[in-house]
């Protein structure tokens, strides 16, 4: 028998595709939208929402007994806020400069409303277990689609992944450069990333026509 059920399997990959939070739920699309020009933020932010939505949901899931429903909301923000604080320090010490880049957007990890939207949804109703597995997931489908756009937006805006040249040197005019190829700049602006995210919606839909909704 394998560590996890086939019910508890579909808590991880359920996200990843056919109930992602961005695209099919549609939540946490502001932090899609504001950093995800550079991979690299987008891979951090990844990482952070990684441990805060998995470490979270086991925390409530282990505090769900006890939790007061008329203050369930304010425990669910201290915690998430102790998280990010964790996050947030660990940054400063480990990558200043990326801290400065990502700045208030690792603090908006508190109000994003694909954790609080778990917290309620899922972790006040279930075991740590799957409350961990569903954290995990739902993280992992969110940070699946910021670091697809943030690699299309890079590469396609700067002509870099994760701060290396892959396409060339746009000023000695080397690789792509040479045969007349220039940076799109627009792939930089923040409306670039909701056409990107619209467009990953579009070939999802294309894929499974069951998840096109009825008007």
């Amino acid at each position: 028998m394998g560590l996890l059920s086939k019910k508890d399997a579909k808590l991880i990959t359920d996200p990843l595709a056919d109930d992602n939070p961005i695209t099919i739920q549609v939540l946490g699309i502001c932090s899609a939208l504001a950093i995800t020009a550079e991979l690299k933020a987008s891979i951090v932010m990844a990482v952070s929402v990684l441990f805060v939505l998995g470490i979270g949901n086991v925390v409530i899931s282990l505090m769900r007994n006890i939790i007061p429903s008329k203050i369930r909301i304010i425990v669910q923000l201290v915690v998430v806020a102790a998280l990010v604080i964790i996050v947030d320090q660990v940054l400063k010490a480990y990558a200043y400069e990326l801290s400065k880049t990502l700045s208030v957007f690792v603090g908006l990890i508190i109000t994003n409303c694909i954790i609080m939207g778990r917290f309620e949804a899922f972790a006040l109703a279930n075991g740590p277990w799957r409350s961990f597995l569903d954290g995990i997931g739902n993280a992992a489908g969110y940070g699946l689609i910021l670091i697809i756009v943030g690699f299309f937006r890079e590469l396609l805006g700067s002509g870099t992944l994760l701060g290396f040249k892959v396409l060339g040197d746009p000023i000695e005019k080397t690789g792509l450069y040479a045969i007349g190829y220039e940076n799109n700049g627009f792939m930089l602006l923040s409306p670039m990333a909701l056409i990107v995210v619209g467009l990953i919606i579009w070939v999802q839909r294309s894929r499974n026509q069951a998840l096109i909704e009825d008007h």
